[in-house]
């Protein structure tokens, strides 16, 4: 346990950027997996959803939750397997 405070400080300040990080990977998992599904049944919706799988990524590296490699090696494949449909 922290003994300083500046130690106990940056606990609770660990603690709610971990808290805001899982909040916001769970969300791009969730918005990458209706992308997915989407894709996999073809419509109208799909390439919005698409877009909102992107704006969701783009903003998870905008926060520092997410490299901005990782961030577009999977905004590629989502690209990818729309194209595939089209």
């Amino acid at each position: 346990m922290a003994n300083t405070k500046s130690a106990i400080k940056r606990m609770k300040q660990n603690e709610k950027r971990r808290q805001r990080n899982r909040a916001t990977r769970s969300n791009i998992r969730s918005t990458v997996k209706t992308a997915r599904t989407a894709i996999a049944t073809p419509g109208p919706e799909s390439k919005e959803a698409i877009l909102v799988a992107i704006r969701t990524l783009d903003r998870a590296v905008t926060q520092g939750v997410m490299h901005r490699n990782t961030a577009a090696r999977r905004k590629s494949s989502l690209a990818k397997k729309l194209n595939t449909l089209a």
